[in-house]
Order: structure tokens, then sequence, then C-alpha cells
């Protein structure tokens, strides 16, 4: 499994940000929204900041979970556990 996180900041920005929370997984940036106006993170591309959205793709790259902004904003504490039991079932672990 590959976990990526996207934003907006540049890439400079974003190693920063990586190394200074010591994140295990690549930090990439969308600086023109393309990725954020596709899976939904974005409406505009002149968003000033990406709505909190979680993606599961598999390894074909085809789409197979959404989380909302809204499903992810109302449960940050429990989201990633959901995600993982979701990917789990999906998997038949």
């Amino acid at each position: 499994m590959t976990i990526i996180g996207v934003s907006f900041d540049s890439a400079a920005k974003n190693a920063a940000f990586k190394a200074s929370d010591n994140f295990a997984f690549a930090l990439w940036s969308d600086l023109g929204r393309e990725l954020a106006l596709y899976y939904g993170a974005a409406t505009t591309k002149t968003q000033g900041a990406a709505d909190r959205v979680t993606v599961v793709l598999d390894d074909s790259g085809t789409q197979v979970l959404t989380y909302s902004a809204f499903m992810v904003n109302n449960n940050l504490t429990s989201h990633p556990a959901s995600v993982l039991a979701d990917c789990k079932t999906l998997l038949g672990l």
C-alpha cells in the first residue's frame, strides 16, 4: 500500500513540513489544483486550501473508496481506523 498526501503548497514547503513532522509517506504538491479538482477536494482552481478528502485507489488506479470532506472532518480522530477497516474488508482480511 502506498500513502500519499497532497496539498496546494510548493514542493519545498511540503518537504520541510514532512521533515519537521517525520511523515512516513510522500507529500505531493498540487499547485494547479488538478488532483484536487479531479477528486473533489476543490471546486475551483483558485480555492485557497483543499478540502480534506480521502480517496483509495487500487493497484490499477481505479477509485475504490471515497470519503467526502464532511465524512473526514466530522470524524478526524476515528477516520484513519475507519479507512483501514474498510480496506481490510475490501481485501478480505
